[in-house]
């Protein structure tokens, strides 16, 4: 794009500079730290110039927004034409609390809900599981049935509200129960829009709230493509997430690369199971982490958008150009708030938020100053949106696309991205693929050593966080904390077993002796059958219970 004798005078200048006017200031003010470093401690130079960028073409690296690479963008009009869903992560206590924490947030401005489950749904047990005693209602809301799913959205219309749902092993069975209340609303499934996280792959990877092997959760997987595909076309599948990678002490390269790479065994699971690229594609979602590092994330993001759709054009030959969209969700980091000066973290948050937007995010949650010791206070959680709404209404940043584009610092940083993030993937492709990859420990191994990487800089006050390792405080900062009551429990296992004594339980039977027979049936698909249990109130214990029978378990291997 540039003229090369002028990044030859360019480059000469510079190196000019260096040797005089920089190193005569040097002399006199010392640089403050031996190396500079991003937070995922990826060298950063002293300037970028056009030189930097000697092999840049506008056209093949960045394009027009709404064009492809899409690294501007997947909107031509972006936040000119309408602002990113607004959407704070929300559930506690039983399916009433968290029903008036939404309908709390709706009235505030949130334009989109997020719902998080206790632990026990996340590993597919009803509350009434000897495995769920002590945890119901504690780190999310409790959703054994259609009933609580009917409480929990309850006075919200799904045809008008869009619905995120963080569920990962048995999220075909939260789903089924969704679109039952759907149904009993009497909006058709065609209406019904939101998204699953479905990403079962970071699950093996960082979380580690599995409940099946990784290739009976793959044909769920594909059986959840092909079913909206057909039947709910405005629902994203999968929600392919690196958030949990990262907060799993990854870098911000092999979260971009390892959460690419899922992507990747997603879209050739569909295929290899006879879906058409273009039919499930347009449908798969992505959610990243919003860390610390300002320009590192920005470059993340963008890095991110032309990758995916080089791989999408170029490998899966989609041609559908929403295939090569890459649309995604973003939340702050919950592994960067403190204990110590809790106050510090609305700061961090919304620098960190502001980074998610300046990338382009379709979709932003913020974090609350006390979600490193709770979960949120309405009053918490209310200054967390806010922070949304004052970046959205106030700062001038949703005035134009992409402003960051064509600086030479975020430009080298985007490709620097992408390049790192492309060898990762390349050796995820010699291993087999991703699947392969994750049995063999690799991806496990990489996040764990960075993570220890990190907490060693941390421990020799090599990056600093203020509060923790700077600007130390003996005064403590008390904050508000919310707290569940002990009765949600109770009331929560007597629920489930009322639901359990008065649905029909000869039809209840049936449909779990179909779901049984499916899941041994391999070109069965099981979302009807698990739709028709929801119908029924089977409970979620009991759709997981069965296919635990057939599918198994899945257990970690010790690899360290």
């Amino acid at each position: 794009m540039y003229d090369k004798k002028k990044l030859a005078a360019i480059a000469a200048r510079r190196k000019k500079w260096q040797e005089e006017d920089l190193a005569s200031n040097h002399r006199k003010s010392p640089p403050r730290l031996d190396r500079f470093s991003t937070v995922s401690d990826e060298e950063i130079d002293l300037l970028y110039t056009p030189d930097s960028l000697s092999n840049f073409d506008y056209e093949e690296d960045l394009g027009n927004p709404g064009q492809y690479p899409y690294t501007r963008g997947v909107q031509s009009t972006m936040y000119r034409g309408r602002l990113w869903t607004m959407r704070q992560f929300a559930g506690f206590g039983s399916a009433e609390d968290t029903n008036a924490r939404f309908k709390f947030l709706l009235s505030q401005g949130q334009t989109g809900l997020s719902t998080a489950f206790h632990f026990p749904t996340l590993m597919g047990y009803d509350s009434d599981s000897p495995r769920a005693k002590g945890e119901v209602g504690m780190c999310g809301v409790a959703v054994d049935s259609l009933k609580d799913m009917e409480i929990l959205f309850d006075g919200i219309p799904l045809d008008k509200v869009t619905t995120s749902m963080t569920i990962n092993g048995p999220a075909a069975m939260v789903f089924a129960m969704y679109l039952a209340v759907a149904e009993k609303q009497g909006v058709p499934f065609r209406k019904v829009g939101g998204t699953i996280q479905n990403d079962i792959l970071k699950e093996y990877i960082a979380q580690h709230s599995w409940i099946f092997p990784p290739e009976p959760s793959m044909r769920i997987i594909t059986d959840i493509l092909a079913y909206c595909a057909d039947n709910v076309p405005r629902w994203n599948t999968i929600s392919i997430s690196g958030y949990h990678i990262r907060e799993a002490g990854s870098t911000a390269v092999q979260e971009l690369a390892f959460t690419i790479a899922d992507g990747i065994a997603y879209v050739q699971a569909g295929i290899d199971a006879g879906i058409p690229v273009d039919k499930f594609a347009p449908r798969l979602s992505y959610f990243f982490n919003a860390h610390m590092d300002f320009f590192e994330e920005i470059a993340k993001y963008r890095a991110a958008r032309r990758m995916w759709a080089r791989i999408m054009r170029e490998r899966f030959h989609a041609k559908d150009e929403n295939s090569w969209k890459l649309r995604f969700h973003t939340q702050t980091a919950g592994c960067t708030l403190t204990a110590q000066q809790p106050m510090n973290n609305v700061v961090r948050v919304a620098l960190q938020a502001l980074s998610g937007v300046l990338g382009g995010t379709q979709s932003l949650h913020t974090n609350s100053m006390d979600e490193t010791m709770a979960l949120p206070t309405e009053q918490a959680v209310t200054v967390a949106l806010r922070t949304q709404q004052i970046i959205a209404e106030e700062s001038g940043v949703a005035n134009t696309i992409d402003p960051l584009g064509g600086s030479f610092f975020v430009e080298q940083l985007t490709n620097e991205m992408e390049e790192k993030a492309m060898e990762y993937i390349r050796k995820i492709d010699e291993m087999g693929g991703m699947v392969a990859a994750i049995k063999q420990g690799y991806p496990q191994r990489e996040v764990a050593d960075a993570a220890f990487h990190f907490q060693r800089l941390v421990d020799a006050g090599k990056k600093r966080i203020v509060g923790l390792n700077a600007y130390e405080s003996q005064e403590g900062t008390p904050i508000p904390l919310l707290k569940i009551d002990e009765l949600v429990e109770k009331q929560q296992v007597a629920r489930t077993r009322e639901v359990r004594r008065r649905r029909n339980a000869k039809k209840a039977r049936a449909c779990l002796s179909a779901l049984k027979e499916g899941s041994l049936t391999p070109n069965v698909n099981l979302m009807p059958l698990l739709v028709d249990a929801a119908r029924e109130y089977v409970t979620l214990g009991e759709m997981c219970d069965t296919l635990r029978e057939t599918m198994g378990v899945y257990t970690d291997p010790a690899m360290f």
